[in-house]
């Protein structure tokens, strides 16, 4: 894991039916002015908080039986990631992001076995990536699944916390002091956006972090996902 200005991941127990998870990094709320007037609809603002998102192909699983088919009528089960909601709970010096999620899950009933309760365990992981494509941590956790007798659908709930110190990702004060710098229309480069600047790109998306949750899916899984 790596450790710079503060950034570290802790994973929690496992305590069902949610499948925690605490982060602690940070961020910086900017602000990019054009020049004119103190209203200016143009403005931009950073939240403070990561991003959190699924990440395409994993936000799905199928299990087979037998598990090395790949035929329709071999499908045993079926689960999603539902229900996606992030908060975030903005404090002076540390931020509180909740991500929330379901996991729905659709069995099929197979000839001669009929649908007696039954429990899955499904793994799960959780990413801290920056910059949109530095892994900073990656935790393993999971979500159990329990369907009754006779029940073909069922559900349960994940939840994943981030703890965001707001100095962990904040960019060196040159570029904050660029961005939030209020401009005059007399002033030269009253018309050129801050973020047109390479280095003041590249350092804003160091200060970006983004919370992922998605299925540990193996190499087969995650084929079937791509190519169906």
């Amino acid at each position: 894991m790596t450790k710079d200005k503060g950034i570290a991941g802790v994973a929690t127990g496992d305590r069902r039916p949610r499948a925690g998870w605490v982060w602690r990094a940070g961020a910086i709320l900017l602000s990019a002015f054009l020049a004119g007037c103190q209203q200016n609809p143009l403005k931009v603002t950073r939240s403070p908080c990561p991003a959190a998102a699924i990440p395409t192909h994993v936000g799905s699983l199928t299990r087979f039986d037998p598990p090395q088919s790949r035929d329709a009528d071999a499908i045993d089960f079926t689960a999603q990631l539902v229900d996606f909601q992030s908060t975030c709970n903005e404090g002076a010096e540390v931020l509180v992001t909740e991500v929330r999620f379901r996991v729905t899950a659709l069995r099929r009933e197979r000839p001669g076995r009929g649908l007696p309760a039954r429990q899955e365990v499904l793994p799960i992981f959780v990413s801290l990536v920056q910059g949109g494509n530095v892994l900073v941590a990656k935790q393993l956790t999971s979500v159990r699944l329990d369907w009754a007798d006779g029940q073909l659908r069922t559900s349960t709930e994940g939840l994943v916390r981030a703890d965001i110190a707001r100095a962990a990702t904040t960019p060196p004060p040159e570029i904050v002091a660029r961005l939030t710098r209020e401009r005059k229309a007399s002033d030269p480069d009253a018309l050129v956006d801050p973020m047109s600047d390479p280095l003041v790109r590249a350092a804003v998306r160091a200060a970006s972090f983004e919370v992922l949750v998605g299925f540990q899916l193996d190499d087969a899984s995650l084929a079937y996902n791509i190519v169906r």
